[in-house]
Formats: C-alpha cells, structure tokens, sequence
C-alpha cells in the first residue's frame, strides 16, 4: 500500500494557483506570437516600400540591372510581409534578409 492509502488521505490536486500562471503564461506566448506577425507584416511592407522607391528613383540613366534589382528585392519583402501576416515569422524573417540583400547587390551595379 501506499502512503495516502494507509493515512487515508487523498493526494492533493493542482493548486488553482498553478492554473492561473499557466494561463498568464498561455496569454504572454499568444501576445508574442501576435507581436511577431505585426512586426513582420510591417517591416516587410516598409522595405518592399522602401525598395520599390529607390527602384523608381533610379530609373534614368543607370543600367537596367538596377532599378531590376531593387524591384526585385520589393517583390521578395512583398512575399515576406504577407508570410509574416500568416504567422510564418521566422520564414518571413530570412526572405527580408534576402530581398535587403538583392537590393544591396542590386546597389553595387550602380
């Protein structure tokens, strides 16, 4: 026999008070994970904006492979802000890092 069975005393339950942090707990993880989209959805949108300006800024007078490049940057933080929306955070992450870098090399043309 065990013990609670010879003192004849039912083991203890959960105190309501673990309950309660686990809940606070599930609110701060589910308050992250909305913070991280909206981070991602706008810092998408503002280097696609960002791109697509310095893509129409250089336009004239400089090889072609440069407002492409910088347009092409655009598209892939386009893709990046809508797969942040989506909760896709860490995806959304490397594909910023990527489009920042095309526009860089696109940048290096000029």
């Amino acid at each position: 026999m065990t013990a609670h069975a010879e003192s004849g005393t039912e083991p203890e339950t959960a105190e309501p008070e673990t309950a309660e942090v686990e809940a606070a707990d599930d609110e701060d993880v589910i308050e992250d994970a909305r913070r991280a989209r909206w981070t991602a959805t706008v810092t998408g949108a503002l280097l696609a904006l960002m791109g697509l300006t310095a893509s129409s800024m250089r336009l004239g007078g400089v090889p072609a492979l440069v407002p492409t490049a910088y347009g092409s940057g655009a598209v892939v933080c386009v893709v990046a802000s809508a797969l942040g929306a989506r909760g896709r955070t860490r995806v959304a992450l490397w594909l910023m890092v990527l489009g920042t870098m095309v526009m860089a090399l696109g940048d290096q043309f000029d």
